[in-house]
C-alpha cells in the first residue's frame, strides 16, 4: 500500500493527499509533526535524507519525496496532465515556478506567523514583496484565462492553490487579487477540496 508522510498543516502535504483523494487512490497517511524533530530522525531521514516533507513510499518500498514530483507521479495518464505536449510543459513551468518563486515567499510567511507566532512587524519585509509579486503575476495569468496551463486544471492549478488560498494567514489580502479568488474556488471545485 502507498503510504505518505506529511504535515496535515503543510500546503505541500495537502495538495499530494487532495490530488490522492481526488483520484481515488487508496493511501496510509501517517501525520509527522515537522516542529517535533520528527523529520530529522536516523529512520526518516534514511527515507529522504533532506529531512523534508512529504514523502510517499510507494507499494514496493521505493521512497519519493518532494510535493510536486509525488503529484507529477501519482497523476501519470490522467487528466490532471496536459496530453498536448505545450500545455505539459507550462504546467511545469507553473509547477517550478511555484517551487521557487511563490512557496518560498507565501508559505514562510504563513509559516512564521501561524506556526512561529510571529507578528506582522517582525516578518521580513523582502518575503512580503516577493510574495506580492507572485501573487500579482498569478492574477496577470488569470485575468487572461481561467486556468494556468491549458484549457482545464492540471497539476499547476493544485500545486499552486494549496498556499495560495492560505495566503491571507500569512498577511497577503487577496482584495487586490480578483482572478486569483475567483480561480482559488474553480481549483476547489475541480480538485474536491473543502
Amino acid at each position: 500500500m502507498l503510504t505518505v508522510y506529511g504535515d496535515i498543516r503543510s500546503g505541500n502535504c495537502l495538495k499530494v493527499r487532495w490530488l490522492l483523494d481526488c483520484l481515488g487512490l487508496d493511501y496510509q497517511w501517517i501525520e509527522t509533526d515537522v516542529m517535533s524533530g520528527a523529520t530529522r530522525t536516523p529512520e526518516f531521514l534514511k527515507m529522504n535524507p533532506a529531512g523534508q516533507l512529504p514523502v510517499a513510499v510507494l507499494a514496493d518500498g521505493r521512497p519519493l519525496a518532494q510535493s510536486n514530483a509525488i503529484l507529477v507521479h501519482m497523476a501519470e495518464g490522467s487528466d490532471w496532465i496536459p496530453a498536448d505536449p505545450w500545455a505539459r510543459a507550462k504546467m511545469f513551468e507553473w509547477l517550478f515556478w511555484e517551487q521557487y518563486s511563490h512557496e518560498p515567499y507565501i508559505a514562510v510567511a504563513r509559516f512564521q506567523r501561524t506556526l512561529a507566532g510571529r507578528t506582522a512587524d517582525e516578518i521580513e519585509p523582502r518575503l512580503m514583496e516577493r510574495g506580492h509579486a507572485a501573487l500579482a503575476r498569478m492574477e496577470a495569468a488569470l485575468a487572461e484565462a481561467d486556468w494556468l496551463a491549458g484549457g482545464g486544471p492540471t497539476l499547476a492549478d493544485l500545486a499552486l492553490v494549496a498556499y495560495t488560498r492560505v495566503a491571507p494567514e500569512g498577511g497577503f489580502d487577496l482584495g487586490s487579487y480578483p482572478a486569483v479568488r475567483a480561480w482559488i474556488g474553480r481549483v476547489e471545485d475541480a480538485f474536491g477540496i473543502v
